[in-house]
Parts: structure tokens; C-alpha cells; sequence
């Protein structure tokens, strides 16, 4: 059992991986190899059971390989039974009577839209990715940015449309305000996946996304692989719609708070339409996607299941939200106006 001790100095976001060199390969492997490091004492003692050339490599927390089994049947079920009810959520739309000209209404509509596109991607593409052709990788890559990019910018025009039901509430109209809203939408995603594609056309392929302990090989999926553009089109964008839709979170709360107050105690139940309220729009929002700002050092695991869990059953939320609104639209009474419409579907 070789034993080294090499001098360390870490990173802040890196830990040391001893890996050993597959000459067959020239990839390095942590088979047979275990990493003995505490952070303060600057050393690491690597421990492995056959003679072979290794290397410490700094390398981003990774779990382990029972942890990302556990997580990938959990997102595989959460997409499954998200997709599902996304499905129905479009097909009650479909068939629902009397609010055709609810715009809060067609906003989740296209959200719960984006989603099902995500869905349909994300799912089959580690299947498509083993295929030997590359071009349907190609395809399931380009679709599933763009339905990402899709799903964040029309999370941002929830935030948005909130914003003006709740905040500026009086001279709200805005001609043909769908029809811009859906330009931003699904317009704004197929810009940056063009233009990406334009500066390089090949980083839409295989992507793999971490090597096995066990038999040494990879798990590879369709996506982006230049991790530039990656960083700045996808973690950039969403910081900036998770911080914009945190803000109008923060508005709402601040909204139910001061109308709880306006209105007599004799209303019984109200705390808990009011956090029923809370959550959903944090769903519509996008606010569970940002656990994963929040999955650093020693949170990465359980910020993971969480981050799994919630965000692939988005689409169930959402669901569930399109029905309760749904119940409250066919008990209200006829002759509400445009107005108090919209305000009470925000």
C-alpha cells in the first residue's frame, strides 16, 4: 500500500482527489484509491492498493455513487410525474370555459409549456447521448438549452407580471401585452442558442457528466459543453431572474401581509391560504432553482436531494396551483371585471 504525502494548497471551491493513470485511457481513475485530507493541516495522505503511478487533482465535492443512484431516481420519477401533470394542466386549459381572456392565467400556460419542453429533452438525453450517431445528440442539446433558457425567462415574466398586478396594480394595460410577453419569451432563448451555435457550432454534443467508481466509465449527456458559454448563459441568467423573482417574492409576502391587516379577524383561515399563496408563486417563480447557489461544502448532498425534489416536481406544483385556481374561476360570480380579474389570479 504505497503511501504518499504530498504539500497541498487548496482551493476554496476544490478539494484533493487521489486518482491513479490508466495508460490504456491516459484518463486518471480513483479505483482502488482513498483521499485522506483535512482542510487545515495542508497535507493529504493518498492510500492505494496496487502499484501504479497517481496524482493528487483538485478536483469540484462530489458525492458518492450511491448518493447520485439515489438522485437520479429521484429526478427521473419527480420529470416523469412532472410531465405528466403538465400534460393535464394543458389539456384543463384546453377544455376550460370562461377565462380565455385571463392573461395571469396564459402566463403559467407557457411556463407549464417550457417545462413540458425541458422535460421532454432532459429525460431521454443520456439514452440519446450513447447513441453512435451524433446527430440526434445535436438535436436533444440544442432543444434542451433552449427550453432551459425558455423556462428561465418566462419565470422572469411571472416575477414581471406580478410585479405589475401587485406593484404599479393602476395603468397596467399594455397593447397586445401577450404578444410581446411571448416574443421575450420564447424569442429571447432562440437569440442566445443562434448566436452560440454561430461562434461554435460544435459545442452542442456530448457532455459527460461524472466518471464511475466501479467499471471506469463515464455517464455522458447531450448538452452545452463549452463551460463559458455555460457559466454565462445559464447560472448568469438564472442569477439574475432568481434575484429580480426573489425581490417580487419578497414584495408579495409584504402585499398579503399589509391586506391581512386591512381585513376583520373573523376571516378564519386566511394564515393559511395566505402561505398556500406563498408557496405556489414561489414555485411560479422559479425560487426552488436556486438551492443549488446554495449546495457548497458541507451542504452539497442534502442541498442536492433538495434541489432534486422539489425541482423536478415543479410541474406537480404547478398543477396543483392551475387547479385551485381553476376551482376558484368556476365559483366566482359573472361580471368581474378585466381588472379584478387579473389581480385575483396573481
Amino acid at each position: 500500500m504505497p503511501l504518499q504525502r504530498p504539500t497541498l494548497e487548496s482551493q476554496a471551491d476544490k478539494q484533493p482527489s487521489c486518482q491513479f493513470l490508466n495508460f490504456s485511457t491516459s484518463k486518471f481513475y480513483q479505483d482502488g484509491c482513498t483521499t485522506e485530507w483535512k482542510r487545515d493541516e495542508g497535507r493529504v495522505v493518498c492510500s492505494c492498493d496496487h502499484l501504479t503511478y497517481f496524482a493528487v487533482l483538485m478536483v469540484s465535492p462530489s458525492i458518492s455513487e450511491s448518493d447520485q443512484e439515489i438522485l437520479s431516481y429521484i429526478t427521473l420519477i419527480g420529470c416523469s410525474l412532472s410531465l405528466f401533470f403538465l400534460v393535464v394542466t394543458i389539456v384543463l386549459y384546453a377544455t376550460q370555459r370562461g377565462t380565455g381572456t385571463d392573461i395571469s392565467l396564459k402566463v403559467h400556460i407557457n411556463l407549464s409549456v417550457a417545462l413540458i419542453l425541458l422535460n421532454l429533452h432532459f429525460l431521454p438525453s443520456q439514452q440519446v447521448a450513447a447513441l453512435s450517431s451524433s446527430g440526434p445528440c445535436i438535436y436533444v442539446a440544442v432543444l434542451l438549452h433552449y427550453s432551459l433558457l425558455a423556462t428561465f425567462t418566462w419565470t422572469a415574466i411571472e416575477g414581471f407580471h406580478l410585479y405589475l398586478l401587485l406593484v404599479r396594480v393602476f395603468n397596467i394595460y399594455v397593447r397586445r401585452y401577450l404578444l410581446k410577453l411571448s416574443l421575450v419569451g420564447w424569442g429571447f432563448p432562440a437569440v442566445i442558442v443562434i448566436v452560440i451555435a454561430i461562434i461554435d457550432k460544435d459545442t452542442y454534443s456530448r457532455v459527460t457528466l461524472h466518471p464511475s467508481k466501479t467499471n471506469g466509465t463515464a455517464v455522458e449527456m447531450c448538452y452545452l459543453s463549452n463551460d463559458v458559454m455555460k457559466l454565462v448563459t445559464t447560472v448568469g441568467l438564472f442569477g439574475l431572474v432568481f434575484v429580480f423573482n426573489l425581490a417580487m417574492l419578497v414584495v408579495t409576502m409584504r402585499r398579503l401581509k399589509s391586506l391581512r391587516t386591512e381585513q376583520t379577524s373573523r376571516e378564519k383561515g386566511r394564515a393559511r391560504r395566505d402561505t398556500c399563496t406563498v408557496l405556489g408563486i414561489t414555485c411560479l417563480l422559479g425560487i426552488t432553482w436556486g438551492i443549488i447557489f446554495f449546495s457548497f461544502g458541507q451542504l452539497t448532498t442534502p442541498g442536492l436531494y433538495l434541489f432534486c425534489v422539489l425541482n423536478s416536481l415543479q410541474g406537480f406544483f404547478i398543477f396543483l396551483w392551475f387547479w385551485v385556481f381553476k376551482r376558484k374561476t368556476e365559483d366566482r360570480q359573472p361580471g368581474s371585471d378585466t381588472h379584478s380579474t387579473n389581480t385575483g389570479s396573481a
